[in-house]
This record gives C-alpha cells, sequence and structure tokens, in this order.
C-alpha cells in the first residue's frame, strides 16, 4: 500500500523549532520529488519548500527562507522539513507530497502533478 505518513507537528512558542517527518512506505522517495505545502484556515494550500530527485536543488517560499530546511534520508526512506525561529504566521496543517515528475527544478513541479499525498500535520505556533 502506497503511503505518505507525516509526524512532529505540535505546539511550540514562537521563536522555538519543529522538525517535521515524511515517512513512505510502498514506495521508494528516492525517485520522486518531494513538496512540503501547508495550508492555513480560510487560505488556500501553498507549497513551503520541496526537494528534486537528486537533491541539487531545493526551494524554499520567502516567508520560510533562512528559517526552514528540507532534506532526506533515502536509507530511511523519509524527508525531514526542519523549521527553526517559528512565528504565528507559520501556523498551518501541513503536508507532504511525492511526484514522480521529472523536473530539475522541483517548484516547476504543479501541485497537480504531485501523485502521492500525506494526511498532514498540524503545526501551531502561539504563546
Amino acid at each position: 500500500q502506497v503511503q505518505l505518513v507525516e509526524s512532529g507537528g505540535g505546539l511550540v512558542q514562537p521563536g522555538g523549532s519543529l522538525r517535521l517527518s515524511c515517512v513512505a512506505s510502498g514506495f521508494t522517495l528516492d525517485t520522486y520529488a518531494i513538496g512540503w505545502f501547508r495550508q492555513a484556515p480560510g487560505k488556500e494550500r501553498e507549497e513551503v519548500s520541496c526537494i528534486s530527485t537528486s537533491d541539487r536543488y531545493t526551494y524554499y517560499t520567502d516567508s520560510v527562507k533562512g528559517r526552514f530546511t528540507i532534506s532526506r534520508d533515502n536509507a530511511k526512506n523519509t524527508v525531514y522539513l526542519e523549521m527553526n525561529s517559528l512565528k504565528p504566521e507559520d501556523t498551518a496543517f501541513y503536508y507532504c507530497a511525492a511526484s514522480s515528475t521529472v523536473q530539475a527544478m522541483c517548484v516547476m513541479i504543479s501541485i497537480h502533478e504531485y501523485d502521492y499525498w500525506g494526511q498532514g500535520t498540524q503545526v501551531t505556533v502561539s504563546s
């Protein structure tokens, strides 16, 4: 069964850190581009970060540059999103997704080209 499972979300104070994990089962992540998306109440889903299949290219939306880091551990079939200096505006439901689209720059992959999605994990940044 093909599945993506996120974990690591929770409640954290502003300035705090969280590390989200996205574990794949039923397929190997190393042949897929991986994206992290988030959706806050009343807002559209936005792409936060992505990593290409070669790991040579990563993308971050402007609001998280310098604070978030995406990485993958192929041995564990897992992709991570390290989130530091968290702000209240980072509060959202976070999803990981996998795309088999061949594209050197994963930011060019349309949200509709992501084949598999996880169920999401809630991140709340509040004092």
